[in-house]
């Protein structure tokens, strides 16, 4: 595979979502941890772009706000009023150096499921075949809503059709697009001049690239993906739901194979950022949320939620519920406790059933006493050596 890199890579993030339903944008609905466009900026990430674009429209300073936030340095590219993945492609390709050339790879902001790798995988092929244009494929039992790819007698790629204008015949393939493409730049920036909404959907579609790519003698090929879930966008929140579970369970299997416990992985959610260091058992019930970290031979469950917590080395942690706070080495806290953002509990420290702590710092190797409620400022000590009586 080719240590290239693309010049750049458009992340077309603009539609409206309406399936949805939802005061909040499509692409900021969470899964595993980081929203539906993270995902898709992080795979692009993982190609070490020269450039990083995000088009936007629907809801625009919240996305904006949201990229700022997790991914400075990501260029933010306005869609006007014309629509269609083409347009939203020539926004984005507006937002770039005039002059750059190389490989552009267009990407969706709600496909959270494709890896960095099948994008490096993609420009291997394109740039290996000398492409002018490479579109990531799928075959599907039902293609219904998808658009088609066309091929010739040989095998070659014609073009895409979409649904609405596709003919019956045509409806019969099953081979879709997945709107992931590789692109020469210099040919994308001239094909998508000549691109217009004479359509069903009166849309400019970025499909239209590779019957323009063809006439013009390019090469334009297909990358057919197998893993069909890394082709799936999100269109509702069934859709939303399905592909977390499908995640989640990639998540946890990967967790198993490097040395961690889980004994039951139909009630543990584990997110994308999460780290669980060897030997680590989680039990069942158990969330284990944002960018959490658990160290090595540590027991965390059941029934059990941490919310970008840190957990040292073999402490145990037993139905309790944590967010922002940190567990030292070989501490034990549970059952029923909450250690509330800016509570740290020492190393070998025992936290006992239901004790609040708020905010405070529970010394190395204290004892604290059931129904207790601690207070403090973060980092502030609460407590010394000694057992912990209750407060009424």
């Amino acid at each position: 595979m080719t240590d290239s890199r693309p010049a750049a890579v458009i992340v077309l993030a603009a539609g409206a979502g309406t399936r949805m339903k939802s005061s909040l944008a499509k692409v900021l609905h969470p899964i595993a941890g980081r929203s539906l466009l993270g995902h898709a900026l992080v795979a692009a990430r993982e190609c070490g772009p020269a450039h990083l674009v995000v088009v936007v429209r629907h809801q625009r300073d919240a996305v904006a706000a949201h990229i700022e936030q997790f991914f400075p340095g990501a260029l933010v590219a306005d869609q006007d009023e014309i629509p269609g993945t083409g347009r939203a492609a020539e926004c984005g390709l507006a937002a770039l150096p005039a002059d750059f050339e190389g490989t552009v790879l267009v990407t969706s902001g709600d496909v959270p499921m494709l890896a960095g790798s099948t994008l490096r995988a993609i420009l291997a092929e394109h740039e290996a075949s000398g492409n002018g244009a490479t579109v990531m494929t799928a075959v599907v039992q039902d293609a219904t809503g998808y658009g088609r790819i066309l091929r010739d007698e040989t095998g070659a790629v014609l073009g895409i059709v979409e649904q609405k204008d596709a003919t019956e015949e045509q409806r019969a393939i099953r081979e879709i697009n997945s709107g992931i493409y590789a692109f020469d730049a210099s040919l994308l920036r001239a094909a998508l001049s000549q691109v217009s909404t004479e359509n069903a959907q009166r849309e400019k579609y970025l499909t239209d690239v590779l019957a323009i790519a063809r006439t013009q003698g390019r090469r334009v090929a297909a990358y057919v993906c197998d893993d069909l879930w890394q082709t799936n966008g999100v269109n509702d929140r069934v859709q939303l739901a399905r592909m977390g579970a499908e995640m989640n369970r990639r998540i946890i299997e990967s967790w198993m194979r490097a040395g961690v416990s889980v004994l039951d992985p139909a009630t543990t959610w584990i997110d994308a950022d999460v780290s669980i260091g060897q030997d680590t058992t989680v039990l069942p019930g158990t969330q284990i949320l944002g960018a959490s970290t658990i160290g090595a031979n540590a027991i965390i469950g059941p029934d059990v939620t941490l919310g970008d917590v840190e957990v040292g080395a073999g402490a145990r942690v037993v139905r309790t519920q944590a967010q922002l706070a940190v567990i030292g080495e070989g501490a034990s806290v549970g059952p029923f406790v909450h250690l509330r953002p800016g509570a740290q509990v020492g190393a070998e420290a025992q936290v006992s059933a239901f004790v609040d702590v708020q905010g405070a710092r529970i010394d190395a190797g204290a004892c604290v006493s059931a129904l207790t409620t601690l207070t403090g400022q973060p980092g502030q000590s609460s407590t010394d050596s000694s057992d912990m009586m209750g407060q009424a």
